[in-house]
């Protein structure tokens, strides 16, 4: 096919592990902000409302620290959420200084499209693997995952949402 390269050529050798890794994972985070469009959000919008649903009531700040995401960027992805009826702040009763977070009605349903579409996403991402094939690798990533420090069920990139990005 003009245009595309040789495919022949890169078969020669197998590509290094990490970068496979990172390849895969670059892919799939496209294709999941792809599919969020449908709802006009973007994959951090869609871990915040999904970290909310399972520790809803904490503070921004509490959030921020979880996510790793600098204050003022999640201020400002927080205030287009509330603007959407999907997080609403409400006092806190331990602290009326802070406001606790929570998914509104419309949050919640927002999330269980969000649920629909990573379903959808990952049959078609693993839909190579077995379900057994897809439990063993989803065990050694998670392995992985745990050895580097990471925070399970946080995406690294908040770290790099910054004010203006």
């Amino acid at each position: 096919m003009p245009g595309k390269p040789d495919q022949g050529m890169f078969k020669r050798k197998p590509s290094p592990l990490a970068f496979l890794i990172a390849q895969v994972g670059g892919h799939a985070a496209i294709r999941f902000g792809e599919r969020l469009k449908l709802l006009k959000l973007t994959p951090p919008d869609a871990g915040i409302l999904w970290k909310l649903s399972s520790a809803g009531g904490m503070n921004q700040k509490e959030l921020s620290e979880m996510l790793g995401i600098h204050p003022s960027r999640l201020v400002a992805v927080l205030d287009a959420l509330e603007a959407r009826k999907l997080v609403e702040r409400a006092p806190n009763q331990d602290d009326r200084r802070r406001y606790a977070l929570h998914l509104t009605e419309k949050g919640r349903e927002t999330l269980a499209q969000i649920g629909k579409i990573a379903s959808e996403h990952t049959d078609s991402l693993f839909a190579a693997l077995s379900v057994a094939d897809r439990e063993q690798l989803r065990k050694l990533l998670q392995s992985i995952a745990d050895e580097q420090g990471l925070t399970r069920g946080v995406h690294p990139g908040y770290r790099s949402l910054r004010p203006g990005t």
